[in-house]
């Protein structure tokens, strides 16, 4: 019975307001009788009065929030949002507004829009669960999820460092030389145990010593331990070096 009621009486302020329109076509009283169209929701008929009042009352932001929305009622987002768009130029505040785009943008997947214009309604009011609960629900990538995918795309695409090159260069080189110099090695650690560590000659350069072949330095070695026993028995005898200078 109540809502029996209810639509009788909505019916009543239709019959009024639309007599009223009638006798008067250029009042606003079209606002009144489009918002009781949309309550009954014949929403084609709020569309029709309310595109008749902006053609006398063109930029009345509330005739052109109250289409968009009937626009949206309809079905017909693409002409809802352009009007809507056009209204929130004007009035940049204009939560109603804001709350049809919102919803229309993420019908679109155009969530940074959407996000948008859930802010400037949250600026105003920071509580508001519709503009929270609408915005809690997009699909937008934290700061720290972010920043841990910039860290992975960066590691994948890490390239050695000039300092690494050298530190290989430097290895590789260090191979090369030990693998060269096997033989001179070994014969400089039996020329050094033969003789006091005084005596000890100065490590032949890198250089001559790869490029003199095995050949070439075995008699020159043999000549020198030579020299070196020599040397040592001079000084372990003095006197019978001594003597064969006499």
């Amino acid at each position: 019975m109540a809502s029996g009621s209810k639509k009788t009486g909505n019916a009543a302020e239709i019959d009024r307001l639309a007599l009223a329109f009638a006798k008067e076509p250029g009042s606003k009283v079209f606002i009144p009788l489009a918002e009781e169209y949309g309550k009954a929701g014949m929403w084609e008929e709020a569309v029709a009065v309310l595109e008749d009042g902006l053609k006398t009352y063109p930029g009345f932001i509330t005739a052109m929030v109250a289409l968009g929305r009937a626009y949206e009622q309809i079905n017909q987002p693409v002409k809802a949002k352009a009007i809507l768009e056009e209204a929130i130029k004007a009035s940049p505040d204009n939560l109603r507004a804001h709350r049809i785009l919102a919803k229309l943008y993420v019908a679109q997947g155009a969530n940074e829009a959407a996000i948008r214009a859930c802010n400037v309604i949250l600026s105003i009011h920071p509580h508001d669960q519709e503009a929270l609960s609408l915005r809690a629900g997009l699909d937008v990538p934290t700061t720290q999820g972010a920043a841990q995918l910039q860290g992975q795309s960066n590691a994948k695409s890490v390239k050695a460092s000039p300092l690494d090159s050298v530190r290989l260069r430097g290895q590789g080189m260090a191979s090369v030389l030990d693998d060269a110099l096997p033989v001179t090695k070994h014969e400089l650690n039996g020329l050094s145990s033969n003789r006091p560590r005084s005596e000890e000659r100065p490590v032949p350069t890198v250089g001559s010593t790869v490029q003199t072949s095995q050949k070439t330095r075995s008699p020159v070695i043999a000549q020198l331990e030579q020299w070196l026993s020599s040397v040592q028995a001079r000084r372990q005898n003095p006197q019978a070096s001594s003597g064969s200078h006499s």
